[in-house]
């Protein structure tokens, strides 16, 4: 295992992960982590940050109170799809955009984050290519 210090950690970006359809899917009517993201994730010792737009009486029934990370959220105040979403995300992270990276499987999302100069992946969460997740992560982190 590749050891790193406190200088590494410092510098390592940031993974920004969509919540829900994502990393939380649904299956038989109930809302559960995505176990083999999360262990794809957790591969990365990258800090993680879970987004959503969900309003805090959402949080219970997709289960984003039972989050293995942080998870932020502005409930729908803005929209993800507006790019104060993601300038409002990174300065309560106290990152600018080349800290962090991003995936969503909302394409116009997707294509904000990307407008606000984040590296950005679409997640087609149809298909949960999780390879196609890694090289990315891989290549970006």
């Amino acid at each position: 295992m590749q050891q790193f210090t406190y200088i590494d950690f410092l510098s390592m970006k940031t993974i920004l992960v969509d919540a829900v359809y994502t990393f939380i899917i649904e299956k038989n009517g109930k809302f559960n982590i995505f176990q083999q993201m999360h262990e794809l994730l957790d591969s990365f010792p990258n800090e993680k940050v879970i987004l959503t737009n969900a309003n805090y009486d959402k949080f219970n029934y997709y289960g984003l109170d039972k989050m293995p990370y942080e998870v932020f959220t502005l409930k729908h105040t803005p929209e993800k799809t507006d790019p104060a979403y993601f300038k409002t995300l990174l300065n309560h992270l106290g990152l600018n955009a080349d800290a962090v990276v991003y995936f969503e499987h909302n394409l116009d999302a997707f294509k904000t984050a990307q407008v606000a100069g984040i590296k950005s992946y679409y997640y087609d969460s149809e298909k949960k290519d999780l390879n196609s997740l890694k090289e990315f992560l891989t290549e970006n982190l």
